[in-house]
């Protein structure tokens, strides 16, 4: 890499640190927010991905706020296990991902505050609360159209994200066995591809193809690229290395199509693909105003997500192209709506035009560019390493 690009990267990971110094202390509870300017309230989500990126920046500060969010978090626990959407509203549930990605930070957290039974007993009703998500005996665990991180958009019955998440949540908090089951299911075949009946039950692994589903249910399923949920399929290791290889080239390929059909114009992956049209059998219509073509969770570019995908690449030891992922991850982010800022980090860009669609200074935006600057440089990947080996 060039003395000019590294030195571009150092700047956007100290606005990275500035930006989630800044947002800290919002103007709930004490709790961060969720981007500088818009979205004061604390989400759940949010915040707890940013885990990863507070884990390797070593800063006590951020530490201890993301420790004072896993606390209230425990707190506001509903009676069966469930974590709320909003940090510090226990009213506030429905959300399929926000149960799993505390399981995720509690893992991390014990090992970022060397304290194996932090949060123990919220663990443990987190864990059976996500058993009794599973509708049969078979580990799966199902989810309600648009209640993980995508509120536009339709993912039925067995999502890849929350399930892939979970298997990521049950390894950071010890409970290997169950990982494994749950890993196991996962690689089944889905119902609609499994055409001679091989599998005893039905997963979220596609024939014919090197990734896995978007969502199964029964004989339904839906084989559109999701790049977050395969991203953390790479990364804990739920994706074999082969399989993840196959995935990557696969992934680089359409891409490159996309840019040729000028649906991509920039060298960044969209979070989902190919895009939903209008005359698709999978359109809704609130698209038309929420979810168009290459925009928000239909095909919109999220750092959060690139970040995730560049830390996968480095998982698998293509550091290469990491690197060249995370060199355009940093162009890109350097476009926000505020001009007068070096490094927007905004929440998510149009694959057609590159242009930033959401709030400035996002949490999640700048704590996952940190955590996938830091694999690329220290080509490991802090916490995953671990999980992946177990």
């Amino acid at each position: 890499m060039k003395t000019e690009d590294k030195n571009l990267i150092k700047s956007a990971k100290k606005a990275a640190i500035d930006v989630l110094l800044h947002n800290a202390h919002g103007t709930v509870a004490n709790l961060p927010r969720t981007a500088g300017w818009g979205y004061p309230e604390p989400y759940t989500r949010d915040l707890l991905i940013s885990t990863l990126g507070i884990g390797v920046s070593q800063n006590p500060q951020l530490l201890e706020s993301i420790k004072n969010v896993a606390l209230t978090l425990a707190k506001n626990q509903t009676e069966n296990g469930q974590i709320p959407s909003l940090v510090n509203d226990q009213k506030n549930t429905g959300s399929s991902d926000t149960t799993p990605l505390f399981l995720t930070a509690a893992g991390i957290l014990r090992t970022l505050l060397g304290e194996p039974n932090f949060l123990k007993d919220a663990v443990e009703k987190a864990l059976i609360w996500m058993e009794f998500q599973c509708p049969t005996s078979h580990y799966l665990i199902a989810q309600q159209p648009t209640s993980d991180w995508r509120d536009e958009q339709w993912v039925l019955g067995y999502g890849l994200f929350v399930n892939a998440l979970t298997y990521s949540g049950m390894k950071f908090v010890g409970k290997q066995k169950d990982a494994e089951n749950l890993g196991n299911a996962i690689n089944q075949l889905t119902y609609a591809s499994d055409k001679t009946q091989s599998c005893p039950h039905e997963g979220l692994a596609i024939k014919d193809k090197p990734y896995f589903a978007l969502w199964s249910y029964k004989v339904y399923s839906n084989n559109r690229f999701d790049l977050l949920g395969n991203s953390i399929a790479m990364l804990s290791g739920l994706a074999s290395k082969e399989k993840s290889k196959h995935m990557v080239t696969w992934i680089e390929n359409e891409c490159e199509l996309m840019q040729q059909s000028e649906d991509l114009i920039v060298d960044v992956t969209p979070n989902f693909f190919p895009f939903i049209q209008p005359d698709d059998e999978d359109w809704l219509p609130r698209y038309y105003d929420f979810n168009k073509p290459g925009d928000y969770h239909n095909g919109g570019i999220w750092p959060f997500i690139s970040s995730f995908y560049i830390a996968a690449l480095v998982a698998i030891e293509e550091f290469d192209l990491a690197e060249r992922k995370l060199l355009a991850l940093t162009h890109l982010i350097k476009n926000g709506r505020n001009n007068q800022l070096e490094f927007s980090f905004n929440e998510w860009y149009k694959s057609q035009t590159g242009a930033p669609m959401g709030q400035d200074w996002q949490t999640w935006s700048a704590s996952n560019y940190l955590y996938a600057a830091t694999c690329v440089e220290k080509k490991s990947t802090p916490f995953f390493d671990e999980i992946r080996q177990k």
